[in-house]
């Protein structure tokens, strides 16, 4: 998973209005619930049915680590599709996203500035239109250099353009090293 990839779904927890079951015994029950039987449980986390039912009976406490990080993350990407798809539909109609991050820029412009590229910390809200184009990139299976240079583009308008008041000559924009990257919306 790419830093864009994980940036959206840290945005899309952040968005839940309830918290996960945190016990063993509540994420393997609402797992169930979601997958419908202790099979399909087992097949997604790669443990036996057998596994399954122990955890949801509560005859084992505890996974080992691997088995329940994925647990954990199997919960948290079935919790709450709707206020998820609410809160992207949201953004991607009116709200548009946020984007925080530092990183070097790099960019193409006119001769006789510089394209030489530096950290900059940077937090610009982007219009809706570019958080649509990031949520289909990343529902395609976009790779990360993909979604970067969506996000990198709506920079070049937003930011260093300023919506087309300034900097007309500057062509492409670059986002490489990546120090954080955090979406809000």
């Amino acid at each position: 998973m790419g830093e864009i990839e994980e940036a959206i779904e840290r945005a899309d927890r952040e968005s839940f209005t309830k918290d996960p079951p945190k016990t063993l015994k509540g994420q393997i029950g609402y797992l169930l619930k979601q997958m419908g039987s202790a099979k399909a449980v087992a097949q997604e986390l790669g443990v036996t049915a057998d596994s399954v039912n122990r955890y949801r009976r509560g005859a084992r406490k505890n996974a080992r680590a691997d088995v329940a990080a994925k647990i954990d993350d199997a919960v948290r990407q079935r919790w709450q599709p709707m206020v998820r798809k609410r809160r992207q539909k949201q953004a991607a109609a009116t709200g548009g996203i946020t984007v925080e991050t530092r990183a070097r820029f790099g960019y193409t412009s006119s001769a006789g500035s510089t394209d030489d590229g530096r950290f900059r910390r940077l937090t610009v809200k982007l219009p809706a239109a570019y958080a649509q184009r990031l949520f289909d990139a990343r529902d395609t299976g976009a790779s990360d250099q993909q979604m970067r240079e969506i996000i990198a583009e709506g920079f070049k308008e937003v930011y260093f353009q300023d919506g087309g008041g300034r900097a007309m000559g500057l062509s492409d924009v670059e986002i490489n090293d990546i120090d954080y990257l955090d979406l809000d919306y």
